[in-house]
């Protein structure tokens, strides 16, 4: 479900501030290093790339218009690009915008010393090179639109540092030029403040303030007691805060939730077993049950927004009796107990998942019921992060993706491809493969977009699925609580893995008009 268009928030009542806004966020607050992803997709209060998002719908993939680019990109020659830069464009500390600070904030993501958790992000990246002050030229190694790859938040080159980029100043001391500044931050409250000198219209809503909550039921808890304005909210709690001042809204993602399975098992490291357990779980169920509607089943990482390039013939249909057979094809008998065995190794795993995140509990609940009539024993488990980056060998993970789902390129790749050197140690935990797929995938990212690189993509998502690496589950339609108090803005739209309150009826805060 989505909306055409919400009214969105004002300041709690009684704080007599007519506007400003106070959301609980589930996210740490710091860390605004677009270098290390913060604003990767386009969309910030803080930060402008040079395109961002744009769609009046949350059912399409969004446009990218310019936005610190001043139009779209000029072809320059084979795989190159000229980028013209907006002209009178400053930064949230008076210095000015040039053709420098995107080349240094691009070369800092790709520089090994900088340590990027998104240097793959900008891989397609050759070269990018200043011409003059007020415009960069690119080079990818790829045909496809540049423009994907042009939405990372620009720095000043002044505060573009030699060191990990975990470790700058721009974490907590952020320095864009995004419509708002950073005012203050403590562990528990970020405030912004609207910038008089932006260069696209001045916001009318004047003051963003951000508590931190990472429990899912305080943040429904700050909802009902008028504590705060608006927050994201799981389908199990949404509509729980419903009421006459509170207003909720769901908006479509391409936010996958699905299952790593690790290649140190000997059961998920058979592929028959894999394929047995994709096709022994109904998905339909999944989006019923525990997303409560809000979402649609996912077979692979590509939803059907992406159109032409969607296959509908790769979405697999539940069949537990099919599953089954595929299992006893394989050897894996059913032992005294109930659970598979084969060759002395048992059909068993264990599932991780972060034990603050009531949705992926719950999803890996419902699998773990859903895989025991098959004869498979899974055993779900909430932990941190911490302990799960250092068991993708041995344990099964839920997980999530489409961080940069703008571009079928990066929303595919990185979670189908095998591991290539500084992979996110999220992407592709097994290093599975279905045969041939490898080189699919290399061609569809080189390739221009058309029909053809449709077609390819449509043959990637039907040979992944006669070999699966992964069991994906859904696509989440994000849901927001929020009080109607008057303001309007733009419709929500498509979102990518980030769901906090920088998306939702917030993600274009800068464009509300009374």
């Amino acid at each position: 479900m989505s909306v055409a268009a919400v009214a969105a928030c004002s300041s709690p009542s009684g704080e007599g501030n007519a506007d400003q806004i106070v959301l609980a966020e589930g996210y740490e607050l710091g860390g605004y290093n677009p270098v290390n992803g913060y604003s990767e997709s386009g969309v910030s209060p803080l930060y402008d790339g040079l395109y961002r998002p744009s769609a009046t719908t949350d059912t399409v993939v969004p446009e990218l218009e310019p936005a610190l680019a001043d139009r779209a990109p000029e072809p320059a020659g084979p795989n190159r690009w000229r980028i013209p830069l907006r002209t009178g464009v400053t930064f949230s500390d008076g210095s000015t915008l040039d053709s420098a600070d995107v080349v240094a904030t691009y070369a800092a993501v790709g520089d090994p010393a900088v340590a990027s958790e998104i240097s793959t992000s900008v891989a397609p990246i050759v070269s990018m090179t200043a011409d003059g002050p007020d415009a960069v030229t690119v080079e990818l190694n790829t045909a496809a639109d540049p423009k994907p790859c042009l939405l990372l938040g620009i720095l000043p080159s002044e505060k573009v540092e030699a060191a990990p980029a975990a470790d700058w100043a721009v974490n907590t001391a952020p320095v864009g030029t995004g419509p708002y500044r950073l005012e203050s931050l403590r562990p528990d409250q970020a405030v912004l403040v609207a910038r008089d000198d932006y260069w696209g219209s001045p916001p009318q809503v004047k003051r963003l303030v951000y508590t931190y909550a990472p429990d899912d039921n305080a943040r429904a808890q700050s909802m009902v007691s008028g504590a705060v304005d608006g927050t994201n909210l799981p389908p199990r709690l949404i509509d729980s805060v419903n009421s006459d001042d509170v207003q909720t809204v769901a908006v479509r993602s391409a936010d996958w939730r699905g299952i790593a399975l690790p290649a140190g098992n000997p059961f998920t490291a058979d592929v028959a077993a894999r394929l047995a357990m994709n096709i022994g779980v109904d998905r339909d169920a999944m989006v019923r049950d525990v997303l409560l509607g809000y979402g649609q089943p996912a077979s692979t990482p590509v939803a059907e927004a992406y159109g032409a390039a969607y296959s509908t013939d790769a979405p697999y249909t539940f069949d537990l009796r099919r599953a089954e057979e595929l299992l006893e094809q394989a050897g894996w008998r059913r032992s005294g107990d109930g659970v598979r065995e084969k060759d002395g190794a048992r059909a068993t795993f264990e599932l991780l998942y972060n034990a603050q995140d009531t949705l992926r509990r719950d999803l890996a609940v419902a699998y773990a019921a859903a895989m025991k009539p098959l004869g498979i024993e899974v055993r779900p488990r909430g932990t941190s992060w911490d302990e799960i980056d250092t068991r993708f060998g041995d344990s099964a993970v839920v997980l999530g993706g489409g961080s940069t789902p703008y571009s079928i390129d990066s929303q595919v790749y990185d979670t189908l491809h095998t591991r290539v050197p500084n992979s996110s140690p999220y992407s592709n935990p097994g290093n599975f493969t279905a045969p041939g797929l490898d080189e699919m995938l290399e061609r569809a990212s080189r390739s221009a977009p058309d029909p053809a690189k449709d077609e390819l993509y449509r043959t990637i998502q039907s040979t992944y699925a006669a070999a699966p690496s992964h069991v994906f589950l859904v696509f989440l339609n994000h849901t927001y609580s929020y009080k109607d108090l008057g303001w309007q803005q733009s419709p929500p739209i498509m979102e990518p893995h980030s769901h906090g309150v920088s998306w939702g009826p917030w993600w274009d805060v800068a464009a509300w008009t009374r």
